[in-house]
């Protein structure tokens, strides 16, 4: 599945396009893939003649998910309960912090992520938030890309003063030294005036920074409208969304981020049905946060997608890669498996991508490439010399 195609976003029929390639094979140089097309006509090149074979006969090669929506930096694994704040950030060094997270991003790998969006929200609390965002960093290609996301989410009491100091003081600063790629809003329902967060997507637009915004339920028409008129790249949980909502999406080219893996932790669906209908491009993600929503599985969203928000098969695919990386602004590099793409791809275990949907639950994942290496292989289930595993511990 190539999903070669437009270079923008997906929307549409278009999100119904995989470009399959039947006994297809790709050629893959310096992390960058250099040909895609039929096995006979790539082998046949001359700059083919000494290339390593991986044989992916009988199985489906795809490209990497994209989850363009997580909680991974905030609140820190092993922080409890859902008030956790920027103490919970500032008594862990970004060492421990990191190392908590290893794990985590590695199931990730494992599970078919190639990039992953890595928020804060700590507050309005520049040390923990430099913190977080320099791990986020420091993560980055161990082994998955790690885009860094300044996610304020500005206390119920006070909030004009949180805003007045992203504004003044971090957003300049996050421009400065190239902390994040994106600034987005957590949109809360206790928020008394609505104009403070359209100050904070006006102050980020005009530094250059993209925006987004992340919307608490009940709010998801408030940050869909101010969403659409400040030009943000995308919003996430749009459950509730009216037929208003929708048309003020159609055509507008902001993403919505939907979240189906949130249902399992008793949340709302998002209207996805009438998104696409409405011509809204959709991407998935796992919304998986180390304190609470824990499945780590793109695969899983595109199963549930299926199953609970009337998506095929292949819309939700082209939701989980290529509409993913442009929830990111990485569309014009991640996504789709064509020439002068980068190489991050999945060959999964199934001889059909239609499968992917109906093995629910199971790692279907045989292979992860990201930027040309391979960096995790469904292993042997065999009996295993106890001393080995005692020093891989």
């Amino acid at each position: 599945m190539t999903l070669r195609g437009s270079r923008g976003y997906r929307c549409g029929d278009s999100l119904r396009d995989l470009s399959v390639i039947a006994d297809g094979a790709l050629l893959v140089r310096d992390g960058v893939v250099l040909e895609a097309g039929p096995s006979r006509r790539v082998e046949n090149l001359a700059v083919s003649r000494g290339a390593i074979e991986i044989s992916a006969s009988g199985r489906v090669v795809m490209p990497g998910f994209v989850d363009s929506h997580t909680h991974l930096l905030f609140p820190p694994a092993g922080a409890r309960g859902e008030d956790a704040d920027g103490n919970s950030v500032r008594t862990l060094t970004g060492q421990r912090i990191a190392s908590r997270l290893r794990p985590w991003i590695a199931a990730m790998a494992r599970h078919g992520a190639t990039t992953v969006e890595a928020g804060t929200g700590s507050g309005a609390d520049e040390s923990a938030e430099t913190k977080l965002l320099r791990v986020a960093t420091s993560l980055d290609g161990y082994p998955l890309g790690v885009v860094p996301i300044f996610r304020l989410k500005a206390p119920r009491t006070g909030a004009a003063t949180a805003i007045d100091w992203s504004i003044d003081e971090f957003l300049p600063a996050v421009k400065r030294r190239r902390l994040a790629r994106f600034a987005e809003i957590f949109w809360d329902p206790e928020a008394k005036d609505a104009g403070n967060f359209v100050r904070f997507l006006s102050a980020a637009r005009n530094l250059g920074i993209p925006c987004r915004i992340d919307a608490s339920p009940g709010m998801a028409g408030a940050a869909i409208r101010h969403g659409v008129a400040n030009l943000a790249v995308s919003v996430a949980h749009c459950e509730g969304a009216t037929a208003a909502d929708i048309a003020c999406m159609a055509g507008a080219g902001t993403m919505v981020i939907a979240s189906p893996a949130a249902w399992l932790e008793g949340g709302e669906l998002p209207p996805v049905r009438q998104l696409i209908d409405a011509n809204a491009p959709i991407a998935l993600a796992t919304d998986f946060a180390p304190h609470m929503q824990r499945s780590i599985s793109m695969q899983m969203v595109v199963g549930l997608a299926v199953r609970l928000m009337g998506m095929t098969i292949e819309e939700a695919i082209s939701a989980a890669t290529v509409n993913g990386a442009h929830a990111l602004g990485l569309g014009s590099t991640l996504g789709t498996l064509e020439p002068g793409r980068a190489a991050d791809l999945l060959v999964l275990n199934i001889g059909d991508y239609r499968d992917l949907a109906s093995h629910f639950g199971a790692n279907l994942v045989a292979l992860t490439m990201k930027g040309g290496e391979f960096i995790s292989q469904q292993g042997p289930v065999e009996p295993l010399n106890p001393e080995i595993v005692r020093v891989s511990w």
